[in-house]
């Protein structure tokens, strides 16, 4: 739906509106400095997101599709590996996996969640694989690949079921990368820890996108992968940097995928209101599930935290969406 016919789907000029002579003061301290790629700014928003997720470190990076991508060759898949994931999300997730020269391996997602399903995953490496004598990680009988690693996508805001995903992961061997471009400050609670997590602190590593549509979104392309492996870490920041240990120094090959400062310091001050724009949108959703509840065409997304805060209306003409999550 546009603004000439009602709501817009996505406003993305009222808060901008709202945090004008903030965002414009991030352009001019931009400026005075002359650093444009990287420097104290950047580092800064790196440190402020990192803590947000509870992690020991964010890389930023100049978009999500490269978050994914450079999360997965840090990470160690090689060209030729499969990579399991699910084909209910954006293409970026599996571009990302063709791009580091991996196989896409899709599973089903749970129907309560839209999330993959751990059942599904167990299954796919049970009947479609067998154990590599040398490696003892997966290989799919039929295409001889090797299966190193596991990209769940937290879609809508909600994590998956981590802790059963973990599980199948753990016992095959598998790395887990969470694709969290869409659950910024999402939370899990994990009865394996007995603690709330964060999307992007549970896997290996997570990747975020800070798409301008996001709920935290920059004013122009950025992203963003969070670890607590510091020699993941240290190989990311080489490989959104060409390659670079230090200056001129290039150790591996790597890639031109670093953020600008001016997005950095615009997401800084959004970050700052994103737990606030989270609760609102948990409070519309909860507003639509309750005027929407008893409608025989809805099938409302089963949420592992209470009320459904998803609820999707399906005919042969439309589908709505109300996206929410205990963020």
């Amino acid at each position: 739906m546009n603004s000439e016919n009602g709501v817009p789907f996505v406003d993305l000029l009222t808060p901008h509106k709202e945090m004008e002579e903030e965002l414009v003061g991030v352009v001019r301290n931009v400026l005075k400095t002359g650093m444009f790629a990287g420097g104290p700014v950047v580092e800064s928003f790196e440190k402020d997101f990192a803590q947000f997720c509870g992690t020991e470190h964010c890389i930023a990076v100049s978009n999500g599709t490269d978050a994914l991508r450079f999360a997965l060759i840090a990470a160690g898949v090689e060209p030729g590996d499969c990579v399991v994931t699910v084909s209910n999300t954006f293409v970026a997730t599996v571009e990302a996996i063709l791009q580091a020269g991996a196989h896409p391996q899709f599973v089903d997602i749970d129907l309560r969640t839209f999330n993959m399903s751990a059942t599904a995953l167990r299954e796919f490496l049970e009947s479609e694989c067998e154990r590599c004598e040398r490696t003892g990680l997966p290989l799919h009988r039929t295409t001889r690949r090797r299966v190193s690693t596991v990209l769940p996508v937290h879609l809508y805001g909600q994590v998956c079921d981590m802790d059963a995903i973990r599980s199948v992961a753990d016992q095959y061997g598998l790395n887990i990368l969470e694709d969290a471009c869409q659950a910024h400050g999402a939370e899990y609670f994990s009865t394996r820890d007995g603690a709330w997590q964060r999307a992007g602190s549970i896997g290996k590593a997570g990747a975020f996108s800070f798409y301008p549509t996001k709920n935290l979104g920059a004013c122009g392309e950025a992203g963003a992968v969070t670890t607590n492996d510091d020699e993941l870490a240290a190989k990311l920041r080489m490989i959104r940097n060409h390659g670079q240990g230090m200056k001129y120094h290039h150790l591996i090959e790597g890639y031109n995928g670093r953020m600008d400062a001016f997005q950095a310091g615009m997401l800084q001050i959004k970050l700052r209101r994103l737990e606030d724009w989270n609760a609102k949108r948990r409070s519309v959703a909860a507003n639509y599930n309750r005027l929407l509840e008893g409608c025989d065409w809805l099938q409302p997304r089963m949420s592992r935290h209470g009320a459904a805060p998803f609820i999707t209306c399906m005919s042969f003409r439309f589908r709505v969406a109300v996206n929410c999550s205990r963020f």
